[in-house]
This record gives C-alpha cells, sequence and structure tokens, in this order.
C-alpha cells in the first residue's frame, strides 16, 4: 500500500533498487546530492545534476522538464553515503516562472522498477522559493529510509547547496543553470496546451501581444506528461504491455464528433491503429495529437528498453564481482558455473527486454503506416501524393512538418516533427560541422549549399501551408552566394522583394523588420492596433539569414539579436542559415542568439532531446527528393495566389 507522506514523515524502503518519480506543471531541474552521516556534501563531485547526471548508484535527467525519472540503486552507493538528497529547482532566464508559488504543487513518488509506487509526497506551502529540498534517502542502522523534507529556499540553488555544506555552491548553480539553457537549444518542443478555437484561422494578429515564454523547447510551460497505461516504466525488466491505441494521455478536450475507432480486434490481439484517433475538434488536430503520442511512446518505450538493458548489465557485474570477490571461490568449477549462471540470466533478462521493445516498436510502425498517408499537406512528407493536388489553403494550420526524427533501435520508423505554427521560436539551419556529420559530405562548401537548400525547402513549406497574403519572406544573402538555392524562391515570385545583397541591404531589410516590430509593439501596448500606418505589412513576415555574420556590423548584429528575441510574438519570424565558427569573431554576445534557435542540420544529425527523457533523436531535414518537381508546382501554385490577391487589393473599389 502506498504511504502518502506528510512534511518530516519517513517510511522504510522495502528493496533498493528504485525510481523517483516527479511530477509538476512547468519545466523544472531534478538532481541530487551524496551527504555523510551529517548529510554534509563535500564537493561538486557529490553532486548529480544535468551539467554530470550520473553518480554511483543515481542518475539524473540531462534538462528541465515538467516530467522526471530519477534511476537510483542503494546497494551501489559508497560506504561513506549515507544520505541521498533529491533537489528541484526553477531554471533561471528561460522565460519561465520565478518562484513556485505559482505553480501546482509538485509531486514526488518512490517507486520500485515495476512501478509499484512505495511512497509519495505532494510538497505544498511553497511561495517565492525557486529552489526545494523534495526528499531525502538515508541509511539508519543498515536499512534505507525515505523521508519527506520540503524545504524550500528563496535563494535558489546556490542557497541550497550551500546549506548542504557545499563550498563551491554559487559556481556550481551557475554551471548546472548553464546547462540546463543549453538544453533548451536542442530540444524537441513538446507541444503546448490547446485552448479552444485555437485551430481556427488565425492572421499576423494572433501572433500579435502573443506570450513570449510560449517559447518551445524545455523552457515553455507545457502541460504535464501523463504515462500511457500500458507502458512498461523506465527501469523495469522488459515486462510490459503493447503501446495503447487510444492514447488516453494525449491531450486536448473530448471532440465534438468521435474521432475514427479501430475495428473490433481479434482476442488475443493488439487493437488495429486508426489515422486520427486522437483526442481534438478536428481531423488535423487529431494527427497532431496522434503524431506527438507516439513520439512520446517511441520515447518512452525505448527508455524502458535501455533502462532493462542497464539493470540486466549492473546485475551481471554484481553477480560476478561476487565471485571474483573471494579467493576461494575465484577459480575452479564452481566459479566457472557461477560466471555462466550470471552470463545466461543476463541474455535471458536482454531477450525479455527486446521482445518488449520488438513488439511495441512493431505496432508503432503499424500506427505511422497507417498515419502517414492520411496526414495533410502541413504535416506530410514532400513525396507524399497529398501535394499533387496541393491547392492553397483558406486556412493557417496548427504546426508545419519541419524534418523526421528517429532513434537507433529502429532507425525506420520516422516520426514527423512538428513545430506549432505562428513559428514561436526561431529557426537555425547549421552549416556548419558537427560530430553527426561524419558520414555526410566532407567539403564545407556543399553542407553550406544543403544548408542553404534546407532553409529553402522550410520556407516553402512555410509558404505553402499559409493563405494567400498571409506571410512574406525576405531573404539576405550579402554576398550573393546562394543565388542558385534561392531561385525557385525568386522565380515563383514567393519573395516579397528579391535577396538583399551587400552592407546596404542587410541594412535596408533589417531597418525595415526593427521598425515593424517597433510599431506593432507600440500598438498592442497602448491598445490602438487599428493606428497602425496604412503602409505596414500586417502579414506575417520570415526573415532568411544566409552565410551570417557575412556583411554584418555591430550595428546588424544589434538588429538581428532584438528580431530574434521581440520579433516572433509580434509575427516575424526569423530563420538563420549560419556555421556558428564564423561568428567566432564575437565571442559570447552571440550565444543568447543561437540558445534562443531551435539548430536544425542540412544532413542527418542526432543532437536533438525529447523532454521526456532526453533521448538523443536523428534528425532529418525535409529535403525534396531528387528530381521532383514538387517545390516548383506548390511556389508556383502559392505565388499565382500571391499575385492574384495583391491585383485583387489594386484595384479600386466603388462604394454606392
Amino acid at each position: 500500500m502506498t504511504a502518502e507522506l506528510v512534511r518530516g514523515q519517513n517510511h522504510p524502503l522495502p528493496q533498493t533498487r528504485l525510481e523517483i518519480r516527479i511530477s509538476a506543471g512547468n519545466p523544472i531541474v531534478a538532481g541530487a546530492t551524496l551527504g555523510d552521516e551529517r548529510g554534509t556534501v563535500h564537493g561538486a563531485e557529490w553532486v548529480a545534476h544535468p551539467a554530470s547526471p550520473q553518480l554511483a548508484g543515481i542518475e539524473v535527467p540531462k534538462q528541465a522538464a515538467a516530467d522526471h525519472r530519477l534511476a537510483v540503486d542503494l546497494d551501489a552507493m559508497p560506504d561513506h553515503i549515507h544520505r541521498v538528497t533529491v533537489l528541484l529547482a526553477l531554471p533561471a532566464g528561460v522565460g519561465g516562472p520565478a518562484r513556485f508559488g505559482v505553480m501546482a504543487a509538485p509531486f514526488v513518488a518512490v517507486t520500485g522498477l515495476d512501478g509499484t509506487e512505495i511512497a509519495g509526497y505532494t510538497i505544498t506551502d511553497l511561495d517565492s522559493e525557486s529552489a526545494v529540498t523534495a526528499l531525502e534517502l538515508y541509511r539508519r542502522q543498515g536499512a534505507w529510509k525515505v523521508r519527506a523534507v520540503g524545504q524550500g529556499y528563496a535563494g535558489g540553488l546556490a542557497a541550497m547547496l550551500h546549506d548542504q555544506g557545499l563550498a563551491e555552491a554559487t559556481d556550481l548553480a551557475a554551471r548546472i543553470n548553464e546547462a540546463v539553457v543549453r538544453g533548451m537549444a536542442r530540444s524537441v518542443a513538446q507541444p503546448p496546451p490547446r485552448s479552444e478555437g485555437d485551430g481556427r484561422v488565425r492572421t499576423s494578429a494572433a501572433g500579435v501581444g502573443a506570450d513570449p515564454a510560449a517559447t518551445t523547447g524545455v523552457g515553455a510551460d507545457p502541460a504535464p506528461v501523463q504515462p500511457q497505461t500500458p507502458q512498461q516504466p523506465q527501469g523495469a525488466p522488459a515486462t510490459g504491455g503493447p503501446v495503447n491505441y487510444e492514447h488516453p494521455a494525449r491531450r486536448t478536450a473530448a471532440p465534438p464528433t468521435p474521432a475514427p475507432t479501430a475495428p473490433p480486434a481479434a482476442p488475443g490481439q493488439p487493437a488495429q491503429p486508426v489515422a486520427g484517433d486522437a483526442s481534438g475538434w478536428t481531423m488535423d488536430e487529431r494527427l497532431y495529437n496522434q503524431v506527438w503520442g507516439m513520439f512520446e511512446d517511441l520515447a518512452r518505450t525505448t527508455a524502458a528498453y535501455r533502462s532493462a538493458v542497464d539493470f540486466a548489465e549492473s546485475r551481471m557485474e554484481q553477480e560476478l564481482d561476487r565471485v571474483l570477490s573471494d579467493p576461494r571461490t575465484r577459480v575452479g568449477p564452481a566459479a566457472d558455473s557461477a560466471r555462466a549462471d550470471a552470463r545466461a540470466k543476463h541474455a535471458d533478462l536482454v531477450e525479455q527486454a527486446r521482445a518488449a521493445l520488438d513488439r511495441d516498436l512493431a505496432q508503432l510502425t503499424a500506427e505511422a503506416e497507417v498515419v502517414e498517408p492520411a496526414l495533410p499537406p502541413a504535416y506530410a512528407r514532400w513525396d507524399s501524393p497529398v501535394w499533387q493536388a496541393y491547392q492553397v489553403p483558406m486556412e493557417i494550420p496548427m504546426a508545419l512538418r519541419v524534418g523526421d526524427l528517429h532513434l537507433p533501435e529502429r532507425t525506420d520508423l520516422r516520426i514527423p516533427m512538428l513545430v506549432r505554427l505562428p513559428l514561436e521560436r526561431g529557426l537555425w539551419i547549421d552549416a556548419g560541422r558537427s560530430g553527426g556529420f561524419d558520414e555526410g559530405p566532407a567539403d564545407s562548401g556543399e553542407l553550406r549549399r544543403l544548408a542553404a537548400e534546407a532553409a529553402v525547402a522550410i520556407a516553402a513549406r512555410l509558404l505553402a501551408v499559409y493563405p494567400a497574403g498571409e506571410i512574406a519572406v525576405h531573404v539576405i544573402d550579402p554576398a550573393g552566394s546562394a543565388a542558385g538555392s534561392f531561385a525557385p524562391l525568386v522565380g515563383s515570385g514567393a519573395l516579397a522583394e528579391p535577396p538583399a545583397a551587400g552592407a546596404q541591404g542587410v541594412s535596408s531589410v533589417l531597418a525595415a523588420l526593427t521598425r515593424r516590430v517597433d510599431l506593432v509593439q507600440m500598438a498592442v501596448r497602448s491598445g490602438a492596433t487599428d493606428a497602425l500606418p496604412p503602409d505596414l505589412d500586417t502579414a506575417e513576415q520570415l526573415l532568411i539569414v544566409h552565410d551570417f555574420p557575412h556583411g554584418f556590423d555591430d550595428r546588424a548584429v544589434t538588429q538581428l539579436r532584438y528580431l530574434a528575441d521581440e520579433g516572433p510574438a509580434v509575427g516575424v519570424h526569423l530563420m538563420m542559415v549560419a556555421d556558428r565558427e564564423d561568428a567566432r569573431a564575437y565571442g559570447p554576445v552571440l550565444d543568447p542568439l543561437w540558445r534562443s534557435l531551435l539548430r536544425l542540420t542540412p544532413v542527418a544529425d542526432d543532437h536533438l532531446a525529447d523532454p521526456w527523457v532526453g533521448h538523443a533523436w536523428t534528425y532529418e531535414p525535409p529535403m525534396v527528393p531528387r528530381g521532383s518537381r514538387v517545390l516548383d508546382q506548390v511556389l508556383g501554385e502559392a505565388g499565382r495566389a500571391a499575385k492574384a490577391l495583391k491585383a485583387a487589393r489594386a484595384r479600386p473599389s466603388y462604394g454606392n
């Protein structure tokens, strides 16, 4: 039976391999300290945190999230460790809440590997605190217990670490927060909660006054994720049911009309997947929620498999250590038999884990095969037949596909990577080399060309899914080095004006967009949006900056940072095509710019992480198939619709 603890209460732990599950309404940082008999932490190496997530006997998440799972093996704790303290803190400088008092009370549960809850604790009565000691596991007379603490600190993480005796508390707190901020830049956005009417027609006014805190990644305020009922808990040794295609935890209210349902399954067989069986008001919304549900399912079932394999390896190592620790049993038939038994148990556990993973992956693959052909243009691949019947839409869709994601356990199972519209975060197409480019083109010029083509492909998708006149695209190409890549945009008439070249062109475009941001911000703050100048384009604006920082002086760099920070809230969006190494001369002044953008790559790269368990997902850009004319066809249709709208607006109207 679960023990519901109150502050100060303790409870015995019946086992030593545990999970600590944390649920909060907003992204938080989770960590742990190891203390001696008095609870003193003697150095930074005694603290598990996002920048150093593993210590002997404990592993914590690598980034901030609304839900966490910490793995604990008390048997693996060194003998001088007598206390494990679980810490929660609000990340600083990422746009989220600054104190726990404005959030729902965090809940912490200690569970077994099978998910059975041993003790739970709801941390109440928090106000100005930005860090809290949630609970502690402590050793008493050879046995371990858990105690609910709930001690908050208005001074934040540094004050909490200092209270535990850590001399370098301030420096370590700064390193932890820096690691969390860096994690934001590589994190795949968790879908935010929907509000009523969010799927209806939106003009650029929808972006005006939008909450700047609603950015993608772990710095946003995503809805709490509830684990799928049949999913195997992370760390369990490969016992779990198949994926539930009814998706009981996928977001949004019940739709006004029932979603499609699968035909009855044969006895003993899993239900057949159906496209659009998630909740939502429209089919597009149901498909959006279903895709995100698939992403979450794949993340969690893979986490369960990896944790089960780690458990099997840890158990085998412990059994082998016991055999080798005694010289009397180190050699001989008994030792050989013990080693064989340990390896056999390891192989059996891994086989069970793989069987459970293969079962879940097979069902997710079946779902992907059903969902992919049903996706609308905004969510579909470029090779989808849906583009052959493309027509300029009348409404802005919920989201846009900017690539695919997959994990190494099943590389052919691709999950669409969707970002919400209007864009709440700028994009950075990285034209430089990284560890993931080892199998890509070796020539830096080829990488730059691919980066420009990836930017054009994403810009074309944006133009294709917005109604005519609802988005304008600008290009800055100071040296004209990407003229060939931008030719489809220029030839179709999709650009508001030719690509800007030279320092004067850079200055002119940035000045115009900066003026637009300033005017709209002032109009919104004063409640006088009807007083905007008649020549101001109220459509959303996308600025593509190629080959940064070539052609940029200090003033232009300042304007670019301003657009990245303030633009999304008023409908001005930034897409950078750049190699970060080229901007090293500016030093750390541009670090906030890179962190504020969602980094994408022109070739496959495993730099993105999910907001649940932190897997390194391989990202693949949405490139147009070689030899396909779909890009010209779609841009041509969008360009003709834009020209027709412009001509209609230019015609004089006659009153009665």
